[in-house]
């Protein structure tokens, strides 16, 4: 029987990461499959901070994953084993029900991996319906860590070098804040913190 595996964490938990060696692990066994993301930092790709990266398919809200893997399953006499889908909290509900579909009618094992919270402290969309509907549903064991030293719980927006609590849900940036800044713009980053420290809206410079 496949199985839907919703593996989730903070930034920095090493979520591309194990997708990234699930994804060659896999591939490395013959098994065909396909690797999927959604607003990675370098486009159709899945990035690790390590500085490992691979090919894979852009999930846009329009695209429905149960016909993609509909369609690449008839171009192979193999059949479709997997899904690896980095960044799945950027999936919408019904993008998440058809991963699921993708498991019940299709047999395919689906790794899902992504954040929990965005940075006003809520559930993303794409995470929240992952959490109601997978079968398993798996922290991330590498704990990021707050500039203070306690476990990392929540991803801070900074703009401009201040935390803000409101604005558009997706707004790419990185974690690294030491990248050539815009000569004109906001400078948008992100923080890991404690929940004490984004609270105060501490960043500890």
């Amino acid at each position: 029987m496949a199985t839907l595996r919703f593996s989730f964490g903070t930034m920095g938990s090493g979520k591309s990461t194990v997708a990234l060696q699930i994804h060659h692990n896999l591939a490395s066994r013959d098994l065909r499959g396909l690797l999927l993301t959604a607003f990675d930092r370098e486009g159709a790709q899945v990035t690790s901070r390590l500085g490992v990266a691979a090919e894979a398919v852009e999930v846009n809200p329009e695209l429905d994953l149960y016909q993609l893997a509909l369609d690449h399953g008839a171009l192979d006499v193999r059949p479709l084993r997997y899904l690896v889908c980095d960044e799945a909290q950027f999936y919408t509900a019904e993008q998440c029900d058809q991963l699921a579909c993708v498991v019940d009618d299709l047999n395919v094992d689906v790794f899902a991996f992504g954040l929990i919270t965005d940075f006003r402290g809520l559930l993303f969309d794409g995470t929240r319906r992952l959490l109601e509907i997978a079968d398993e549903r798996v922290p991330m064991q590498v704990e990021a860590r707050c500039w203070c030293g306690q476990r990392a719980t929540h991803n801070a927006r900074v703009v401009n070098g201040v935390i803000v609590y409101e604005g558009e849900t997706v707004v790419v940036g990185d974690t690294d804040d030491n990248q050539p800044q815009p000569l004109f713009g906001d400078v948008v980053h992100y923080e890991l913190l404690c929940r004490r420290h984004y609270r105060q809206g501490d960043v500890g410079h």
